[in-house]
């Protein structure tokens, strides 16, 4: 994936397709927007940082899994096994991205005691059933969408077009492309894991 930074003006629209796609828990967010400043006044910018799971080639996440549910396909893209994972949290505090979250008790999204609503207690039930409770899960580059032909719905859903997705592997791919002439970096590179995730300058 490459995310064109001179395009992103931080809208959230990703991060709430993503919640919206896999229905996650309040708490959980796979896709994030952070927002940052930078300068002196006058000549002050801020910036909008999207973020998710780097897909790293060489991911510390897998090293310290103590029962091998995080595994990587063929596809590069790092998944968990609901089925095998035991919610000992040492690939959250692996990740240097801070990319995985836990999944403990599903809370509404409204304060106070009331019941969950219909809607709510219909989340609760497909998020268990796909990603467990007590587990941890990650973004996956909406590898479900993907097979079915279709873009991440984060990709899809951006107003800017700030996303492209597609096969860092085929140098004539349109990420590929991007990434070469375009100056593409990965987000903190020293940290040894070769993301798949590449940004563009933001100016």
């Amino acid at each position: 994936m490459v995310i064109d930074l001179k395009r992103c003006f931080g809208c959230y629209s990703c991060q709430m397709a993503c919640k919206a796609e896999h229905l996650t828990p309040p708490d959980v967010f796979w896709s994030r927007c952070l927002k940052g400043e930078g300068g002196v006044y006058p000549t002050v910018t801020r910036q909008a940082l999207p973020v998710l799971c780097m897909q790293c080639k060489d991911a510390e996440c897998l090293k310290v899994c103590p029962t091998e549910a995080t595994r990587q396909r063929a596809d590069g893209v790092v998944v968990v096994d609901k089925e095998k994972c035991v919610g000992g949290k040492y690939c959250m505090v692996a990740c240097p991205y801070g990319a995985r979250a836990f999944n403990g008790e599903w809370k509404s999204y409204f304060p106070g005691e009331q019941p969950l609503t219909k809607f709510e207690e219909y989340a609760r039930e497909v998020w268990n059933e796909k990603q467990g409770a007590g587990t941890v899960s990650k973004c996956t580059f909406c590898s479900d969408r993907v097979e079915r032909g279709l873009q991440p719905a984060c990709v899809q859903v951006c107003p800017a077009k700030a996303r492209f997705f597609g096969d860092l592997d085929d140098g004539a791919s349109e990420v590929a492309m991007l990434i070469r002439t375009e100056r593409g970096f990965q987000l903190n590179p020293e940290f040894g894991t070769n993301p798949s995730v590449y940004y563009l300058q933001s100016r």
